[in-house]
């Protein structure tokens, strides 16, 4: 299979993951004019399985460092397959969580409590596990991207159609995205040998704990959805067959949502053998500022912003970048 052998390539997938995770719900803006993000979700799971399976037979299956995908799967601990599976499972109720709190409370409460306390609960269980990298160094950087979160919800704050108050029910489901977001991460790492080169008996590689992460994802929505559908945390109920009503153009947006994200996970995974997980989890979940990135730059959604704004946001990408420098120098010290 295929491994990365040194940090700044790991770096540089980690980037790729951030850039990913940050842009795969601009399918789901795309879409969200014809079509309920209920309705979405269904194909964002089959991207999710389609992408971990053409990775497992190509990457995952050329190359002689560790085992390919069938010989590993054939020598798996049930253990770490379920322990995959589960973090699958978890991330798919917190990502539900998210958008729905999105839907409720805006992306000013929902974003930054949400994704901030998954960022620091994803690092600091992540690093306790695996503790790689300047712990000093490394806390700071989060900190710093956290506080670039906090500015990003001010500034979202500030738009005339944001600020009528706080939901909450909408910053319940946000603190409870926040928590599952933070674990989904470690249960995944903890299927897995932490050399990729030379496999230990029984862990997974990690393009097959991707496979059964993507498989936990899909097989829990219909736990999660379906009865979301039928009583949603806002809207009216939706039959499922509704979802068979959509054009190849509404289904292959969906499907592109989920490629996207899940390339953004499977290239995490794998440079975490270089960077470590808590390293590898951390600058993706800068996720944050590459969707603000969109909503600034492309969907124009601060064009109406009352002055001062510039600042914050300004502020914002200097503390994210700052954040991002410390966070990868950390593991060189």
């Amino acid at each position: 299979m295929y491994v990365l052998d040194s940090y700044l390539p790991a770096v540089i997938f980690c980037f790729i993951t951030m850039l990913c995770w940050g842009s795969w719900a601009n399918t789901q803006k795309l879409a969200s004019k014809e079509w309920r993000f209920e309705l979405f979700y269904w194909d964002y799971t089959l991207g999710v399985v389609l992408l971990s399976l053409i990775f497992a037979w190509t990457l995952g299956s050329l190359g002689s460092a560790g085992r390919g995908f069938i010989e590993d799967i054939g020598q798996a601990d049930s253990n770490n397959i379920i322990s995959a599976l589960i973090g699958g499972a978890i991330f798919n109720i917190a990502n539900i969580l998210l958008v729905a709190a999105i839907a409720i409370a805006g992306m000013a409460v929902a974003f930054p409590v949400g994704i901030g306390l998954a960022l620091v609960i994803g690092v600091v269980v992540n690093y306790v596990a695996t503790p790689l990298g300047d712990p000093v160094l490394l806390f700071i950087g989060v900190g710093l991207v956290a506080v670039a979160i906090i500015l990003d919800a001010a500034a979202y704050k500030k738009l005339p159609t944001e600020g009528k108050g706080v939901s909450t029910k909408g910053l319940v489901l946000s603190v409870l995205c926040g928590i599952l977001m933070g674990f989904f991460y470690r249960f995944v790492a903890a299927s897995m040998s932490t050399d990729f080169v030379n496999l230990e008996a029984g862990k997974l590689s990690p393009y097959t704990a991707v496979f059964f992460f993507s498989l936990g994802v899909f097989f829990s929505t219909f736990i999660f959805m379906i009865p979301l559908m039928k009583k949603p945390f806002i809207g009216e109920p939706v039959a499922l067959s509704a979802y068979f009503k959509g054009g190849l153009k509404l289904h292959s947006i969906g499907v592109l949502g989920g490629i996207i994200w899940c390339i953004g996970m499977s290239f995490s995974i794998i440079a975490s053998g270089q960077a470590g997980f808590a390293i590898s989890y951390g600058l993706g979940q800068g996720a944050t500022m590459v969707a603000a990135f969109w909503g600034v730059f492309i969907w124009k959604e601060f064009k109406d912003a009352p002055l001062g704004t510039n600042k914050l946001i300004t502020m914002m990408f200097i503390c994210f970048i700052i954040g991002l420098a410390l966070i990868i120098v950390a593991r060189l010290n």
